[in-house]
């Protein structure tokens, strides 16, 4: 038997929930190198993996953060420090399939970078595609670059959508835990601390995901996601509220039939088949156990207690900046309130009213994406100390 020739693969955002599954997940594999690391700020936490897995590279993308910690001697690892040497990995020709794991748009360029490069992509920053959907798209096909979705929602959508029409898709569901605030009232919402808010009944994520869980712009962000990976309209996207996790995603065909795709709670699984791709491989991933009795929960969401899904439609329609505003809103949004400067409802008003209030391109650059990035963070500003 042939053995299978070794594949490297460069993890940036090595030390964030994802990133940490996914060296879990490289290393069950046989043919699989973890040949760059990378981190931003948690560099002690970056220095033990380098010590236990002895990357080629490994990445401090903050200098600042970097001056004040000291890296481990190890003679396997290169240590690089700053943002551009994220690029450098993410492009390297000994790279195979680049992990974009880096939360928010600070991920942007390096992933661009791994899909210019003609990389198989294992896609778990979403922002690229709220950002960039139709230039990362069409880039993308330019360079033979594969993007394989790590979210858990649009892995169980490709995995459904494998070998079938796109034209007989009659619409893609995604699943939403419903977050910590599921059965909360209006009054509870407004009362809703930092605390609270991190608090999720399912999974373990970093704070930024987990309160864009708690206002649902996770899933609106997602939903935009969708729009441009799958190529849909929005229309054919919807979203249901569904509290155990196990159904990640389904597609319902123009017939009435409804494919899902079902597994624990676990990120290794996704992790898993993006790396892996169009293999299937066994890993350290949870099972079902169907000889234990469960049940299966599915309700409408309530776009009152949640409007943030409302914006992730708006947004995926219309495209254009509308993504790049939206997403640097939110995150800017979030970040004042985890400092205790805005109220948790206030999340999503200030976003709303940040979208509403800027200047539309419907065929940006990527230049211009960024420039209202950052227009957007600045408005955001404006709009708490308003």
């Amino acid at each position: 038997m042939t053995k299978k020739p070794m594949r490297k693969i460069a993890i940036l955002g090595s030390t964030g929930s994802i990133g940490t599954n996914a060296i879990q997940v490289v290393n069950s594999l046989d043919n699989y190198e973890l040949f760059a690391l990378s981190a931003h700020s948690k560099l002690q936490v970056l220095g033990e993996q380098v010590i236990a897995n002895r990357p080629a590279f490994a990445v401090a993308s903050d200098p600042e953060t970097a001056r004040k910690s000291t890296f481990p001697d190890v003679d396997e690892t290169d240590f690089l420090i700053g943002h551009d040497h994220l690029e450098t990995i993410a492009s390297h020709p000994d790279v195979d399939v680049v992990l974009a794991a880096i939360v928010g748009a600070a991920g942007l360029r390096s992933t661009w970078a791994a899909i210019e490069s003609g990389k198989q992509v294992a896609l778990a920053n979403k922002e690229t595609l709220v950002v960039a959907g139709p230039l990362a798209m069409s880039l993308a096909k330019q360079r033979n670059a594969t993007i394989l979705p790590v979210d858990s929602e649009h892995s169980a959508i490709f995995q459904a959508l494998n070998g079938e029409n796109p034209k007989n898709i009659r619409k893609v569901i995604l699943t939403a835990s419903g977050g910590p605030f599921r059965n909360a009232s209006m009054d509870e919402l407004r009362c809703a601390t930092v605390k609270s808010a991190l608090n999720h009944p399912t999974w373990q994520m970093g704070p930024k995901i987990t309160v864009d869980s708690a206002t649902m712009m996770n899933k609106s962000l997602e939903l935009i996601e969708a729009r441009w990976l799958f190529d849909l309209p929005a229309e054919k996207i919807e979203v249901v509220i569904h509290p155990q996790s196990i159904v990640h995603s389904l597609v319902e065909f123009v017939d009435g039939s409804v494919m899902a795709q079902l597994s624990p709670p676990d990120m290794k699984l996704p992790i898993l088949y993006a790396l892996t791709y169009p293999d299937r491989s066994s890993g350290p991933t949870e099972k079902l156990d169907f000889r234990e009795a469960f049940h299966l929960d599915f309700q409408p969401p309530d776009f009152e207690k949640f409007p943030a899904l409302l914006l992730g439609s708006e947004v995926a329609r219309n495209g254009g900046t509308t993504g790049a505003v939206l997403n640097a809103a939110n995150e800017a949004a979030v970040a004042a309130f985890l400092n205790g400067q805005i109220g948790f409802l206030d999340i999503t008003r200030a976003c709303r009213d940040v979208l509403k209030q800027h200047d539309f391109d419907p065929s940006p650059t990527l230049d211009q994406l960024i420039s209202m990035d950052l227009w957007a963070r600045k408005e955001i500003n404006k709009w708490i100390a308003a």
